[in-house]
């Protein structure tokens, strides 16, 4: 192979490298976003949460639940201005009972970056604890795609598939925080 071709090869590869590393970095962004409490500093309120979660989306992008479970709970957000109503009515209006800890814990990746296009799949796994004692452990299987446009890489589709919901013993987690200073300076 000439050094010409070589070189070209080897760019070639560190762009895929480049997009994988950016699309993993906006992927755990999210979850961490969407964690209660948000340990991102400086969050005011649930809607500047949402609106660095929109940073991360394309304008056309699409947020579903899909398959016999979320289908009907979650259903499909088309656009931006959808997207946001759907966190807004998941954060918007007080809680009863309240959220008081979700944590995103992704694995068994697989990112595929194809020019300027990719889609990721995970696996996660989040514990939910209420202010009423009830707890519980959901599962989901992540089918996401991204592209990337002149400002970098956006997700285009929010794709998730329930894979279980465990009911947990009320008294599971003893300690949790009210609030996350894992980000104070």
């Amino acid at each position: 192979m000439s050094l010409e071709k070589t070189v070209a090869e080897l760019a070639r590869r560190v762009e895929v490298l480049e997009a994988e590393a950016e699309i993993r970095r906006i992927q755990a962004r999210y979850m961490f976003l969407c964690d209660t409490p948000c340990p991102e500093f400086g969050v005011r309120d649930d809607a500047h949460r949402i609106d660095l979660i929109m940073e991360l989306y394309a304008e056309d992008a699409v947020w579903e639940g899909v398959g016999e479970y979320y289908d009907g709970q979650f259903g499909r957000a088309e656009g931006a201005a959808a997207i946001r109503a759907h966190f807004e009515a998941f954060w918007g209006e007080k809680q009863d009972p309240a959220l008081l800890l979700n944590a995103h814990y992704l694995t068994s990746e697989q990112i595929h970056v194809d020019g300027t296009e990719a889609t990721g799949q995970w696996i996660h796994v989040q514990p939910w604890l209420f202010s009423d004692g009830k707890a519980l452990l959901r599962s989901s299987r992540l089918n996401n795609a991204f592209r990337k446009d002149a400002d970098g890489w956006r997700i285009t589709r929010t794709r998730t598939e329930n894979v279980f919901i465990a009911p947990l013993a009320a008294d599971w987690a003893s300690d949790h925080p009210s609030a996350s200073v894992l980000m104070k300076p």
